[in-house]
């Protein structure tokens, strides 16, 4: 991990998200680009209506593990 995106006392290990990860994952039950929601550390897919989680600067590409969204 770099020091740009190493948690300190400050920056809790949630915002440890290295949004360059964007590029490479995308929604394992749509296979469509992420949307990364800061506020909530989720990656969302509008198109399956889930929000992957992102524990301690890790995304969980689980659909069992992801948020249904509100329609």
């Amino acid at each position: 991990m770099s020091d740009e995106t190493a948690p300190t006392e400050t920056t809790p290990a949630a915002q440890a998200f290295d949004r360059r990860m964007l590029e490479a994952l995308v929604c394992p039950e749509k296979h469509v680009t992420l949307v990364y929601d800061a506020a909530k550390q989720e990656l969302v897919s509008e198109a399956a209506g889930l929000a992957y989680p992102i524990r301690n600067g890790i995304p969980v590409m689980l659909v069992d593990e992801a948020r249904r969204l509100d329609p």
